[in-house]
């Protein structure tokens, strides 16, 4: 039997949605009341198992949850109530590069970067050379990374996490990063991933993506799963009600 390497239980996860806040006790006073709020439910009883091994994907409207619900997972949100269980290490690539300091070389953030995301500095050390030929930014690797383009940048941190060889890798539209022959490798890079026995989850809107990558699929709309399922099945069936929406 399969064990689950992801287990999210009935989570939910609400914010505040403030129609007039109050930036001061003087604005408190003398408005004579507290800020004016109301609560929006981002995710709403959200439940699934992630077999280990196995690529789960996560599809759904811009707005749905999908990637408030990657980052409960990469614990950078905690939910109200629920709970999230995780066996084995975690990466995420969520926004890539968002540990870089820009006043540093790329050599000195890629150490950075990958420290944050659980390796030792001996490990680094070791996989440091393939990091920087996956990201093909060797020529600039001392310079600032804040002199580097958009894509260079993102590359780079694309190539961090990447390597960092996780038991469970949290994935979110990164496959439309740099170019046709960086999205190419990067393909491969998961192919490789998944045939080596990770365990994947993944959104993305790109559904011949989705397809042949996933094994199976939850789709979210408002914050709760509509379906769970096989990835062809449930990719029908959500195309399907995007097609006939006004």
């Amino acid at each position: 039997m399969t064990r689950a390497a992801v287990v999210v239980d009935d989570i939910s996860l609400k914010f505040r949605m403030y129609q007039e806040r109050n930036n001061s006790l003087k604005t408190a006073l003398m408005r004579g009341r507290r800020s004016i709020h109301e609560d929006f439910w981002a995710l709403n009883g959200v439940s699934f198992e992630v077999p280990e091994g196995s690529t789960f994907g996560l599809v759904g409207r811009n707005g749905a949850g999908k990637s408030t619900l990657l980052k409960c997972l990469a614990k950078i949100y905690f939910p109200d109530s629920g709970s999230i269980k995780v066996r084995g290490r975690m990466a995420s690539m969520l926004e890539l590069g968002s540990g870089f300091h820009p006043e540093l070389s790329g050599r000195e953030n890629i150490f950075l970067n990958a420290s944050i995301l659980g390796l030792s500095r001996k490990e680094v050390a070791k996989r440091f050379d393939e990091i920087v030929e996956f990201s093909g930014v060797q020529k600039f690797i001392d310079q600032p990374v804040k002199t580097y383009s958009s894509g260079m940048y993102v590359r780079l941190g694309f190539s961090v996490a990447i390597n960092v060889n996780p038991d469970i890798l949290v994935v979110d539209e990164i496959l439309a990063v740099g170019d046709a022959a960086f999205r190419k490798k990067s393909m491969q890079k998961f192919v490789d991933l998944k045939n080596s026995g990770r365990t994947v989850i993944m959104v993305s809107h790109s559904a011949a993506n989705i397809r042949e990558m996933c094994d199976s699929v939850a789709w979210i709309d408002q914050g709760r799963v509509v379906r769970i399922g096989d990835a062809a099945s449930v990719m029908d069936e959500y195309e399907a009600a995007v097609d006939q929406a006004p």
